[in-house]
């Protein structure tokens, strides 16, 4: 199969049934095993490309077109935006091939007045590839924002309100941006230094993160990070500086007993470990077994022992016992995750507008549910990867409303050096794609006081 027919195929599930394009991937490779590294190098970048400017693809191919957008079937919009992205983002890829494939493509599951229109549609774009760069919509600016940099129109409408024009554009065009490959130096089996020392070694270029110490940026990548033997012994994992914030701001202590309340796949939990010298309990809770499974998989890779995985709803935790009583406690709570988009872009086409209300109730509930899980004196870290006010601010506002035995306090003393910059003037921390160079993450710490 070759790399545009399995690009063509994860697109297709993505489209259908809302898949993840990154497990999907790792799905396909692990099938494909003799598919080589340019080739998944290039059905990784089809997939995240065309996800990516889905909206520009879509609107260059609606400007071609003599029937109406909504006309077109979702396996022909498919081949169609697959083509383009090539013909207009790829200049390493020459045009007849990108056409030639598209046709291929085609007549595999479409009539031949389908495989014709698809022909003559992709060699009008092909001839005017270099006018269609440059050619921008007319209209409002949130509609030339949206089209420009490829996103839905109401969200556009969202951020212009509570960011201005001039700072949205520059979140889109940063969220647009393929973000470098960021590491956190595993210290409990090597260090900062000797990391970065190795990676250079194996001809990577390597930066020191700006926020967090055991961070570390990789660009010029060229091969899995996953079949490199540091990987294998643990000495680092994969993770966005912004995340790697989290546990500092909980300052996890050595034999402390902490709760991971909505764990994943646990690259924050094995991080407090960290931070603990692997010393303590750690519960990982989360209701997707599997997830748990992968989390505790990737703790003894890491050489972390403390981590207890629980299978159990966060909803259903009994409000009190023994059990449940936690020094500290993260939740990483389900968001839109709107800060992610620049490594999943595939949220900003799935988010919906009724989206913000749904997941700012269910947050809320969380906090509840937790609220007499800690013990007084803790510390309960509330986060998420995204930059919606409703649930970030408003949630703690509204979880704080009726507990009074709950006080905010300032991240400032529980950032690393240097990392002032991220608090907000509340005392929260948000950090941004466009203004800080990582991911978009929400924090706030709350401490019971009795």
């Amino acid at each position: 199969m070759s790399a545009r027919a399995i690009a063509m195929h994860i697109l297709m599930q993505v489209a259908r049934r809302g898949s993840f394009p990154d497990v999907l991937l790792d799905i396909y490779f692990k099938k494909h095993p003799k598919l080589d590294s340019r080739d998944r190098a290039l059905v990784t970048e089809l997939v995240y490309g065309v996800l990516r400017w889905q909206g520009r693809l879509d609107w260059i191919i609606n400007q071609q077109i003599k029937i109406k957008p909504d006309k077109v079937d979702l396996t022909v919009r498919l081949i169609l935006r697959l083509a383009v992205y090539q013909l207009l983002f790829l200049d390493r890829i020459p045009a007849a091939a990108a056409v030639d494939e598209a046709v291929e493509l085609a007549k595999g599951s479409q009539a031949k007045h389908v495989v014709r229109f698809v022909n003559g549609v992709l060699r009008t774009i092909s001839r005017k590839s270099t006018v269609l760069k440059e050619t921008g919509p007319e209209g409002s600016a949130e509609h030339r924002l949206a089209v420009l940099y490829s996103y839905p129109e109401w969200l556009i409408q969202r951020w212009v309100t509570h960011l201005g024009n001039e700072e949205t554009e520059s979140f889109c065009q940063a969220s647009n941006q393929i973000p470098p490959t960021t590491i956190r130096v595993n210290t409990l089996k090597t260090t900062v230094a000797a990391m970065a020392g190795s990676f250079k070694d194996l001809g990577f270029f390597v930066e020191s993160g700006k926020f967090v110490p055991e961070a570390l940026h990789l660009r010029s990548i060229r091969t899995d990070l996953s079949s490199l033997d540091h990987y294998k012994r643990g000495d680092f994992q994969v993770q966005d500086e912004a995340s790697q914030v989290i546990a500092h701001l909980l300052q996890p202590q050595p034999g402390e007993r902490i709760l991971d309340a909505c764990a994943g796949l646990g690259a924050k939990s094995t991080h407090l470990a960290q931070l603990m010298e692997n010393q303590g309990a750690i519960i990982a809770l989360d209701n997707q077994g599997w997830k748990l499974t992968r989390l505790m998989d990737n703790a003894q890779r890491l050489g972390v022992t403390c981590i207890e995985p629980v299978e159990r709803d966060l909803l259903e935790l009994a409000s009190s016992g023994d059990e449940f009583s936690f020094d500290r406690i993260l939740l990483d709570a389900p968001c839109s995750g709107l800060g992610v988009i620049r490594r999943n872009p595939d949220i900003k086409w799935k988010v919906k507008p009724k989206d913000f209300r749904r997941l700012h109730l269910v947050q809320k509930k969380m906090l509840m549910r937790l609220a007499p899980l800690l013990k007084p004196g803790g510390v309960l870290l509330y986060a998420t990867c995204t930059v919606s006010e409703e649930e970030n601010e408003e949630t703690v506002k509204g979880f704080l409303a009726v507990h009074s035995n709950y006080q905010p306090e300032s991240a400032r003393p529980y950032l690393p050096p240097g990392s002032a910059v991220l608090l907000n003037r509340n005392g929260t921390v948000q950090t941004w794609p466009h203004k800080h160079g990582v991911d978009g993450f929400f924090a706030a710490r709350l401490r019971r006081i009795s």
